[in-house]
């Protein structure tokens, strides 16, 4: 009997797979646990449409996350710390601090967690910080520390 599963069963497939099992796996296991369907016609029509949709997002949230790289990269964000002697802060600029600043003065949400800081910002000056907007995307911030 062949079957579309609904999710990843392990050492059978992956989620949308059609794979063929034996009709008691298939009624006993996979179709009465919800794990997967069977591929008569109107299931096959319902998964190349759902697969169809789903490239058509993956394709808007790439093309989302190009236009925001595009944006990052005119966008300057000033952050204000203590400083001490030689330009030296207390303290260091965060994944956070970013992530607010540019909200209050760009109006871009940008997650925390997305931002890149390869080393500690402990000094006032210009630097570059990469954002993780996408799998294939990557965009760069400018962050100009200044001493409040």
């Amino acid at each position: 009997m062949k079957v579309i599963l609904l999710e990843d069963v392990k050492s059978l497939g992956k989620k949308g797979d059609i794979v063929d099992v034996s009709d008691g796996y298939a009624k006993n296991f996979l179709i009465t646990k919800k794990k997967g369907v069977e591929a008569n016609g109107k299931n096959m029509n319902d998964l190349k449409l759902k697969k169809a949709n789903e490239e058509k997002i993956a394709a808007r949230n790439l093309q989302e996350a190009k236009d925001m790289a595009k944006v990052l990269e005119t966008k300057t964000i000033v952050v204000k710390l203590k400083a001490g002697e030689g330009g030296k802060t207390f303290g260091s600029v965060s994944s956070k601090e970013i992530a607010e600043e540019a909200k209050k003065q760009h109006d871009l949400d940008i997650d925390k967690k997305k931002i890149v800081i390869d080393d500690a910002i402990k000094n006032l000056g210009d630097y570059e910080v990469v954002v993780k907007l996408h799998p294939k995307v990557t965009g760069a911030l400018k962050i100009k520390v200044i001493e409040a």
